[in-house]
This record gives structure tokens, sequence and C-alpha cells, in this order.
């Protein structure tokens, strides 16, 4: 099954709240879980996403595209990176975030079907 495990958090935060030997200490994990997930056959694909600042929203405003700088103003937490899993079930893809949450202010669990829902 796969699954897409989705880790959030707040850039500007964590380089206030963080001392550069933590921000080490998250790289080398994460490294780490990598090669776990590669050598167990876990590992699909893994992607760290630049800061919200450089990202753009698009939305349809009366049918016309309209772009427009940064994420939502509300958003407090921003998508940091992503993982996306290859695993036995649901119980092991659990397992997988739980040793990632330690990490990140929190992250998100979604299957990734196999193709569209049945109607």
């Amino acid at each position: 099954m796969k699954y897409m495990l989705m880790m959030f958090g707040d850039g500007a935060t964590m380089m206030q709240s963080h001392t550069q030997e933590w921000f080490g200490e998250m790289i080398a994990f994460m490294e780490s879980f990598n090669a776990d997930l590669q050598k167990s056959g876990e590992f699909l694909v893994a992607e760290g996403l630049a800061d919200p600042s450089s990202a753009k929203t698009v939305s349809l405003v009366d049918g016309q595209v309209v772009v427009t700088d940064g994420p939502f103003a509300e958003a407090k937490e921003s998508l940091a990176g992503f993982w996306i899993l290859d695993v036995a079930d649901e119980k092991r893809a659990i397992e997988r975030a739980g040793e990632v949450v330690v990490w990140a202010e929190r992250v998100e669990l979604r299957e990734v079907p196999a193709g569209p829902p049945e109607l």
C-alpha cells in the first residue's frame, strides 16, 4: 500500500527555536531514515520543499486564473517536505510516521490509492 507522509512546520519558528546542532541532527536523521526506507524496500520518493515565501497560489476567480504570491495568509504552518512510501499496511505507515513526528510540529499520513474511487 502506498502512503504519503507529509511533514509540516514553520521554518521561521524553527529557526528561532532550535540550534544549528538540532538542525544538523535532524538532517542526519532524515538521511538515516531515507537509507532505512531504501534498505527495507519501502522508499519511493522523498523531497523537501522551499520556504513558503517562494510559493504561488493559483486560484480561479470569475472564470479567470489568478496567481498571487505566497501561501494563504491564515496559514501558520506549511508543508515542509514529504515521502511516498510503499508499505505492507496502514499500521506500518503509522509506525514510520511516528519516527518522523519527533522532528516536526506535525505529520499527516494519507493513503495514495491505486486509482480513482469507485462510483
